[in-house]
């Protein structure tokens, strides 16, 4: 059965944009580390689908650059668009239900872009099987968590963690 994988970068105060939905703290240049991916391009290989709330999916649309994931299968969930548009299928239809078909396909991991909203309804009903986090060594006070409901208490395995030289710590994190 397919993963889904949240992978997914935070402040040390667990935010993951700002509130306004502003992500550029991520983009900083003391944060580069120049030939390092961060394991970013091993995970996209490792995936097909994506799935992603539709204020994640206007946030993605105000990049400067073209959709960054054309080659997927995306999925935006949305209360009030359906159909699709040039690069995504919109869904107003049971996000758990939804999800769950999804894993029986059998094809590639799954990859949950969030956000908080999306995250929170997953992990609450046990479909999350993985999270990659990347901790961001940065407070930011306020902003969108990366889960915006509180979790009830659940387990996770760590499977591997990596400190890089920017003060940046990766968890791999499998569900129990």
């Amino acid at each position: 059965m397919r993963k889904i994988v949240l992978y997914i970068a935070s402040s040390l105060d667990n935010f993951i944009a700002r509130p306004d939905g502003d992500i550029s703290w991520l983009q900083t240049p003391d944060l580069a580390i120049e030939g390092e991916d961060f394991g970013y391009m091993d995970f996209y290989e490792s995936i097909d689908t994506t799935l992603m709330g539709n204020k994640t999916y206007q946030q993605v649309l105000g990049f400067e650059m073209p959709f960054p994931y054309e080659e997927k299968e995306n999925f935006v969930f949305s209360r009030s668009k359906t159909g699709k548009d040039k690069n995504v299928t919109f869904i107003s239809e049971n996000i758990v239900e939804f999800v769950s078909d999804l894993k029986k396909k059998q094809k590639k991991d799954i990859w949950l872009v969030g956000g908080g909203e999306i995250n929170s309804i997953l992990l609450a009903n046990k479909l999350i099987d993985k999270i990659i986090l990347t901790i961001v060594p940065v407070l930011l006070g306020k902003g969108i968590l990366i889960f915006n409901q509180k979790p009830e208490e659940q387990g996770f395995m760590l499977e591997k963690s990596t400190s890089y030289k920017n003060g940046m710590v990766q968890l791999i994190l499998n569900a129990k």
